[in-house]
Formats: structure tokens, C-alpha cells, sequence
């Protein structure tokens, strides 16, 4: 099962290896891994996305839970939670396909970022399967060049009546 983990970390030297490591140590790959400062400078937000038996997924989050520089070790799976990633496209746009190119950006909600005389550079954001969709449109084209964030992740705010 694919597990979504957000963890809060302390910015210090050596934190993404550790907490990478645990997953390693037990054979687990981690699909997707993004890291960034929260809105206080000293601390950070992993979202880790790895797929796992539950099990041992638990056991990682408990361990998690024990290193010194993790503040905090959140499993949204199964939860309602906000996920996005990113992505830069280049792709070959010539006189006869640039309108089309255009049409597929607008209807994703995406944006060209850069023009060169024989391509588009294109940004879109959204869950995995947006962003998976452009690109399969896209390809016919020719994508010359691609960078993705992987997800970033955060809890829905829970509603009150």
C-alpha cells in the first residue's frame, strides 16, 4: 500500500539521511521525497511517499518518532489531505503545433513559463494524476526535458459545525 508521511524535523546536519535510512535499512524505496522549510525557519516538513506492507510502515514511524531532530510524524494515509506536486515541461512547439500546445495548457490550468524558438517550457500543479494526464498529452509532441517535485502533503483542516 502506498503510505503519504509528513514529518517535521529540526533544520539540522544529517536529518534527511537519517530519516532516509530507516526506510533503506529495511529494504523500502521512497517513491517520492520533498523537504522545505515550514513558516518557522528552524523547522522543516518531509513528505515521504513509499509503499509498504503496514506493518512495517508502523514500525518506521515509530522509530520515526525516537530520532531527536523529528518533532513530529504524521501517517495521512487513509486520511483526507491535500496533495500537490509540480512540474516543468519542455516540450517541441513548431509554427504548425504551438495553437495546439497552447489549447492543452489551458485546459489543464497550467501555464508556459518560458518560449524558445522551438519549444514551450510549461508549469503545472495538481495531484499526481493531473500531472500524468499533461504529460501523456504532451508526448506526442516531444518533451524534450522534464523536472518533477514529487507530492507534498498536509492535513485537510477538520470543519466544526
Amino acid at each position: 500500500m502506498k503510505h503519504t508521511i509528513s514529518v517535521l524535523v529540526t533544520n539540522e546536519f544529517g536529518v534527511l539521511s537519517r530519516i532516509s535510512g530507516l526506510f533503506s535499512g529495511r529494504g523500502y524505496n521512497i517513491e517520492s521525497l520533498c523537504v522545505a522549510e515550514t513558516a518557522d525557519p528552524m523547522i522543516s516538513r518531509m513528505t515521504i511517499v513509499s509503499v509498504g506492507e503496514k506493518r512495517i510502515i508502523e514500525q518506521i514511524l515509530k522509530q520515526l518518532n525516537k530520532l531527536v531532530n523529528v518533532v513530529k510524524v504524521h501517517d495521512l494515509t487513509g486520511e483526507e489531505y491535500l496533495k500537490r506536486e509540480l512540474a516543468l515541461i519542455k516540450v517541441n512547439a513548431t509554427v504548425d503545433n504551438r495553437t495546439e500546445i497552447l489549447s492543452i495548457v489551458e485546459i489543464f490550468r497550467a501555464k508556459v513559463v518560458d518560449v524558445g524558438i522551438k519549444s514551450y517550457t510549461v508549469e503545472i500543479t495538481g495531484d499526481e494524476g493531473k500531472i500524468e494526464a499533461m504529460i501523456e498529452l504532451l508526448r506526442p509532441f516531444g518533451i524534450k526535458e522534464m523536472a518533477r517535485t514529487g507530492r507534498i502533503a498536509m492535513g485537510k483542516t477538520t470543519k466544526t459545525k
